[in-house]
């Protein structure tokens, strides 16, 4: 589970709860972030249910909150399907927990270090139709691989099953014009209370949606990406960048 999830719910564990509040000592404006960073994703899922795409596959979910996915996708359609995977044993018991009632809904344990293994999970394979437009959900998650390469290798391996008119929707930790001694004291703090992190430049963030087409208005941050009211934001300062891309080809049910 990110820490950037756990600021944006009210079911946190106590580590997450820690490394937050030694990096909103460094970086005020993290808990903000978060809360658009939630909202980007909801928004995305209801544009690309609105648009015909059903089938969703969330890497990296996190303790349920409030407008998960499924629930979003379902206020769009009722053929929604959706597969949560995580790879944290407490989110795992309480997502199953909670969606034990829904058929539409499966909850995988998976780790996007293997993505192969969770595309062909033997519950992905039956709640997924690969024959038809499905839309993978990497948000807030990636800056967890430290490996430029290693992240690259994931989301190109994820973003390939995708097939005509499917979707990636990403959002990444952004460095904006943070100065580096910043960055590192925050990577530094995540490191000893959490694992590795890793916030990157704008360039290699796009890189991720190579030879996709990203919907208006692109690489954005989260909380301008398609916003529910009128918001000015910096778009060179340190954040969330958020977008969904497209793979070219028609959507169909």
């Amino acid at each position: 589970m990110s820490t950037l999830s756990g600021l944006a719910s009210k079911d946190n564990f106590a580590s997450d709860r820690e490394a937050a509040e030694k990096i909103m000592k460094v970086l005020p404006g993290v808990r903000q972030v978060a809360r658009e960073n939630r909202a980007f994703l909801g928004r995305a899922v209801r544009f690309l249910a609105e648009r015909g795409i059903h089938q969703f596959i969330d890497i990296g979910t996190g303790l349920p909150t409030r407008e998960n996915v499924h629930q979003v996708a379902l206020g769009a359609t009722r053929d929604a399907r959706v597969v949560y995977v995580d790879n944290d044993p407490i989110v795992l018991v309480h997502a199953r927990a909670l969606l034990a009632d829904n058929p539409r809904t499966s909850v995988i344990n998976g780790d996007l270090r293997d993505p192969k293994s969770i595309i062909e999970h033997p519950e992905t394979q039956a709640q997924i139709d690969f024959g038809r437009p499905f839309a993978v959900i990497l948000c807030a998650i990636v800056h967890f691989v430290d490996d430029d390469t290693e992240a690259a290798s994931i989301v190109a391996h994820l973003r390939d099953t995708l097939p005509a008119g499917g979707a990636l929707v990403l959002s990444h930790g952004f460095k904006g014009e943070l100065n580096d001694e910043t960055l590192a004291e925050a990577e530094g703090i995540y490191a000893r209370t959490k694992g590795a992190l890793k916030v990157r430049d704008r360039s290699t963030i796009r890189d991720y949606f190579s030879g996709l087409e990203l919907v208006e208005p692109g690489l954005v941050h989260a909380g301008s990406w398609r916003p529910d009211h009128d918001l000015e934001e910096d778009q060179s300062a340190p954040g969330v960048l958020g977008g969904v891309g497209l793979v070219p080809g028609r959507a169909g049910r």
